[in-house]
């Protein structure tokens, strides 16, 4: 049987799915480091689905696609998207960067598969901004244009570090002496908030014993420790704020979502936290933001899906 797959490949794992009429399934997930090449992953993959012939894909991938070779960033694995078409003997492959997935993931994603935060409506078809604060801090704006939805790509992840209060001002201070220029990413990402607990623990003159974002965010959600409570509460504060910028930035009136694997971890300290508020405000431009919904993605296939969403409407066209 003739069918569609999807892979998503970060620098440890490749997921691969199969497509299906409404999203995707079959989903395998390998280890990276058990194939030379990726071509071998995914020929493993057919292998392990012997009734199904692929004759089409989308590879979704963590790191830069600006042309015909595509050079992983943190892996060995290397390739020429034509030469890989024809290994896997498919009629067509599309290879896109892993956040172009992540933002044609969200016009499809409903609302089981998504966490509102705050209030807002979102409009159909209206501009849409996603950011993921993970290893680094992904970025990403998709826009309706008359051929169907299309991503507007940059590195918003780099923009310099705005601070909104007195706490941003400590933390803005400490990344300035650290590093020499405070960037978004280096309070929006794991580093970010150990930054974040850092900077906060010396202006307290407490020593910065944890070495782990996830010790932080643990031991902030149990409230053990009263550092890391104030520095995942900061992370909030600043999350909300950038993602108010985005809302600014391109008239998001189809939502500000969260990706990435670190928000997810505290859901419902996110919902308590001033996320929203710090979100709205935006001084004579609040009646602007205020309607606009933010949303946490909960569905872990988002970038599967993605994938998924891309290849159909490039297929169609």
């Amino acid at each position: 049987m003739s069918a569609q797959f999807v892979a998503d490949v970060g620098g440890t794992n490749i997921r691969l799915a199969r497509v299906t009429s409404d999203g995707v399934s079959d989903i395998k997930k390998y280890m990276c480091n058990d194939f030379a090449s990726i071509d071998l992953a995914i020929l493993q993959y057919f292998k392990d689905m012997p009734a199904y012939t692929f004759t089409q894909g989308c590879i979704a991938i963590a790191c830069p696609v600006l042309g015909d070779q595509v050079v992983m960033t943190n892996h060995s694995w290397a390739f020429s998207q034509q030469a890989l078409r024809q290994q896997l003997k498919l009629d067509d492959l599309y290879v896109i960067n892993d956040f172009t997935a992540v933002a044609h993931s969200l016009p499809v994603l409903s609302g089981d598969q998504v966490v509102q935060i705050g209030e807002g409506n979102a409009k159909a078809n209206g501009n849409i901004a996603v950011f993921g604060p993970g290893t680094g801090l992904g970025v990403e704006h998709i826009t309706m244009t008359t051929s169907g939805w299309q991503t507007l790509d940059g590195e918003g992840g780099h923009t310099d570090f705005a601070p909104v209060d007195e706490t941003d001002i400590v933390i803005w201070r400490y990344l300035q002496k650290q590093f020499g220029r405070a960037s978004a990413e280096e309070v929006m990402s794991g580093r970010g908030l150990l930054n974040i607990y850092r900077a906060l623990a010396a202006h307290n003159g407490i020593a910065a014993e944890l070495t782990e974002p996830a010790q932080v965010t643990e031991k902030a959600v149990d409230g053990s420790c009263d550092i890391c409570a104030a520095t995942l509460t900061q992370f909030c504060r600043i999350m909300g704020s950038f993602a108010g910028n985005l809302a600014l930035n391109m008239a998001t009136t189809g939502g500000v979502f969260i990706g990435g694997g670190i928000a997810n971890r505290f859901t419902s300290f996110l919902q308590r936290s001033d996320f929203r508020a710090r979100f709205e405000a935006k001084g004579q431009m609040k009646h602007y933001v205020k309607d606009i919904p933010t949303y946490l993605i909960a569905e872990p296939d988002h970038g599967l899906l993605g994938a998924s969403a891309y290849l159909q409407q490039h297929i169609a066209s």
